[in-house]
């Protein structure tokens, strides 16, 4: 691959960031395209706790509130970066047009972020392997779910990596799909502008 990009990374970029955020707080260390997958990767990672913490029924109505509130927000941020990703690729390999040759429906920013999520499940369920307060047969199970997500870690890893190098050859393309998220905004969602001419 003519760019200065290694695919393989995601994986232990993603799994030392997990580790390290859970010993301080999050922070970036990368440049470039890594230092984007890093920030998606910190939105994800603040957005796996947030769905946890919004599943919670013993802490009354406004905290399940905050929570979904943060999950709005963090989602915004984790689609913007996967469109930033996106446009950086675009700009480094120059796709070939639409009608050139066939269009991949999924942008390697879509699948870094699966990565990433595929990565936070891998560390969680390797936590529930581990845990004394369960029986067997739940480490049991989750040691197969684990087993599992690693490959599909492995196997979308190098489908990241067939994709870029088919458009690297222009035998393959992708555009880049701009999520116009309408609910985050107060000029285009009808429940927060109907409320504004009040």
């Amino acid at each position: 691959m003519n760019i200065d990009f290694n695919p393989h990374f995601f994986i232990t970029l993603h799994k030392e960031c997990i580790e390290r955020w859970k010993k301080t707080a999050v922070d970036y260390k990368q440049t470039g395209i890594y230092q984007l997958a890093e920030e998606n990767h910190a939105f994800n990672y603040q957005l796996w706790h947030a769905e946890d913490r919004a599943r919670r029924d013993d802490m009354g109505p406004e905290y399940v509130y905050q929570a979904k509130r943060e999950i709005d927000g963090f989602n915004q941020q984790r689609n913007n970066r996967m469109e930033a990703m996106d446009e950086w690729f675009f700009h480094k390999l120059q796709p070939a047009a639409p009608t050139q040759c066939s269009v991949h429906s999924e942008t390697p920013g879509m699948i870094i972020d699966r990565l990433s999520i595929l990565s936070l499940k891998s560390y969680h369920m390797a936590l529930q392997t581990i845990r004394t307060d369960v029986n067997d047969e739940h480490k049991k199970n989750c040691t197969k779910k684990l087993e599992t997500i690693n490959q599909q870690l492995a196997q979308l890893t190098l489908c990241l990596e067939q994709l870029l190098e088919e458009v690297e050859r222009k035998v393959r393309t992708f555009r880049v799909y701009h999520q116009f998220k309408m609910y985050n905004d107060p000029n285009l969602n009808p429940e927060l502008y109907s409320i504004q001419g009040q």
